[in-house]
Protein backbone atom coordinates (compact mmCIF):
# COMPACT_ATOMS: atom_id res chain seq x y z
CA UNK A 1 0.00 0.00 0.00
CA UNK A 2 3.02 2.13 0.66
CA UNK A 3 4.26 1.73 -2.74
CA UNK A 4 0.79 3.00 -4.31
CA UNK A 5 0.50 5.45 -2.57
CA UNK A 6 4.02 6.73 -3.35
CA UNK A 7 3.60 6.44 -7.29
CA UNK A 8 0.00 7.91 -6.86
CA UNK A 9 1.47 10.99 -4.94
CA UNK A 10 4.80 10.96 -7.76
CA UNK A 11 1.88 10.85 -10.48
CA UNK A 12 -0.24 13.75 -8.90
CA UNK A 13 3.01 15.72 -8.92
CA UNK A 14 4.34 15.01 -12.18
CA UNK A 15 1.03 15.69 -13.71
CA UNK A 16 0.16 19.18 -11.98
CA UNK A 17 4.31 20.05 -13.15
CA UNK A 18 3.04 19.75 -16.36
CA UNK A 19 -0.25 21.55 -15.59
CA UNK A 20 1.48 24.42 -14.12
CA UNK A 21 4.02 25.28 -17.48
CA UNK A 22 0.99 25.36 -19.77
CA UNK A 23 2.50 23.23 -22.02
CA UNK A 24 1.19 20.12 -23.93
CA UNK A 25 1.43 17.20 -21.23
CA UNK A 26 1.68 14.91 -23.95
CA UNK A 27 4.40 12.93 -25.44
CA UNK A 28 4.88 9.86 -27.93
CA UNK A 29 5.50 6.71 -27.31
CA UNK A 30 5.14 3.26 -29.84
CA UNK A 31 3.74 5.55 -32.19
CA UNK A 32 0.77 6.75 -30.29
CA UNK A 33 0.24 10.22 -28.41
CA UNK A 34 0.11 9.62 -24.88
CA UNK A 35 -0.11 11.55 -21.60
CA UNK A 36 2.90 11.87 -19.09
CA UNK A 37 0.95 8.46 -17.24
CA UNK A 38 1.99 6.76 -20.42
CA UNK A 39 -2.00 6.08 -21.16
CA UNK A 40 -2.76 6.58 -24.81
CA UNK A 41 -4.69 9.06 -26.21
CA UNK A 42 -7.42 9.11 -29.18
CA UNK A 43 -8.99 11.50 -31.36
CA UNK A 44 -12.69 11.22 -32.31
CA UNK A 45 -13.72 11.32 -36.38
CA UNK A 46 -16.84 13.60 -35.70
CA UNK A 47 -14.39 16.39 -34.19
CA UNK A 48 -14.34 18.85 -37.06
CA UNK A 49 -10.14 19.54 -37.25
CA UNK A 50 -9.67 23.32 -36.95
CA UNK A 51 -12.66 23.97 -35.46
CA UNK A 52 -11.86 24.64 -31.93
CA UNK A 53 -15.04 22.91 -30.36
CA UNK A 54 -15.32 19.07 -29.46
CA UNK A 55 -18.38 17.38 -30.17
CA UNK A 56 -18.19 14.51 -27.23
CA UNK A 57 -20.33 16.51 -24.07
CA UNK A 58 -22.10 14.39 -21.82
CA UNK A 59 -22.11 10.84 -21.54
CA UNK A 60 -19.48 10.63 -23.59
CA UNK A 61 -16.99 12.95 -21.74
CA UNK A 62 -17.67 10.04 -19.53
CA UNK A 63 -16.45 7.38 -21.27
CA UNK A 64 -13.54 9.47 -23.42
CA UNK A 65 -12.80 12.00 -20.39
CA UNK A 66 -11.06 15.05 -22.71
CA UNK A 67 -6.82 15.78 -21.95
CA UNK A 68 -7.88 18.44 -19.45
CA UNK A 69 -5.45 21.76 -20.41
CA UNK A 70 -4.24 23.48 -17.61
CA UNK A 71 -6.46 27.01 -17.21
CA UNK A 72 -4.33 30.04 -19.26
CA UNK A 73 -2.26 27.13 -21.26
CA UNK A 74 -1.58 28.50 -24.66
CA UNK A 75 -0.65 26.52 -28.44
CA UNK A 76 2.81 24.97 -28.37
CA UNK A 77 3.85 23.48 -31.70
CA UNK A 78 0.93 21.34 -32.92
CA UNK A 79 -0.47 21.70 -29.53
CA UNK A 80 -3.32 24.20 -28.34
CA UNK A 81 -5.85 24.08 -25.96
CA UNK A 82 -9.48 24.40 -26.87
CA UNK A 83 -12.83 25.75 -25.15
CA UNK A 84 -15.27 23.14 -24.11
CA UNK A 85 -19.01 23.30 -24.24
CA UNK A 86 -18.83 23.14 -20.18
CA UNK A 87 -16.15 25.99 -19.96
CA UNK A 88 -13.05 23.93 -19.26
CA UNK A 89 -9.70 23.81 -21.87
CA UNK A 90 -8.87 20.78 -23.47
CA UNK A 91 -5.48 20.02 -25.52
CA UNK A 92 -6.02 19.33 -29.02
CA UNK A 93 -3.29 17.87 -31.50
CA UNK A 94 -2.91 19.45 -35.16
CA UNK A 95 -6.57 20.60 -34.41
CA UNK A 96 -8.07 18.00 -33.03
CA UNK A 97 -9.33 17.20 -29.86
CA UNK A 98 -7.53 14.60 -27.79
CA UNK A 99 -9.60 12.00 -25.49
CA UNK A 100 -8.50 9.32 -22.76
CA UNK A 101 -10.53 5.70 -22.95
CA UNK A 102 -12.44 5.20 -19.50
CA UNK A 103 -12.01 0.82 -20.59
CA UNK A 104 -7.71 1.83 -20.69
CA UNK A 105 -6.37 0.38 -17.39
CA UNK A 106 -2.70 0.51 -18.26
CA UNK A 107 -0.60 2.74 -19.78
CA UNK A 108 0.47 0.97 -23.02
CA UNK A 109 -3.36 -0.25 -23.40
CA UNK A 110 -5.20 1.16 -26.56
CA UNK A 111 -8.49 -0.62 -26.46
CA UNK A 112 -10.32 2.36 -27.47
CA UNK A 113 -8.93 1.89 -31.04
CA UNK A 114 -11.43 1.54 -33.55
CA UNK A 115 -14.35 1.51 -30.83
CA UNK A 116 -17.49 2.29 -33.09
CA UNK A 117 -15.19 2.74 -36.38
CA UNK A 118 -15.01 6.92 -35.86
CA UNK A 119 -12.24 6.86 -31.94
CA UNK A 120 -8.70 6.23 -33.10
CA UNK A 121 -5.12 5.99 -31.33
CA UNK A 122 -4.09 9.69 -32.16
CA UNK A 123 -0.66 9.25 -33.58
CA UNK A 124 2.23 11.92 -34.45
Amino acid sequence: MRTFTLLSTALVALLAGCAGTGMAPVETRSGALTNPAGMTLYVFDKDVVGSGKSVCNGDCAVKWPPLAAAAGASANGDYAPIKRDDGASQWSYKGKPLYLWFKDQKPGDMTGDGVNNVWHVAKP
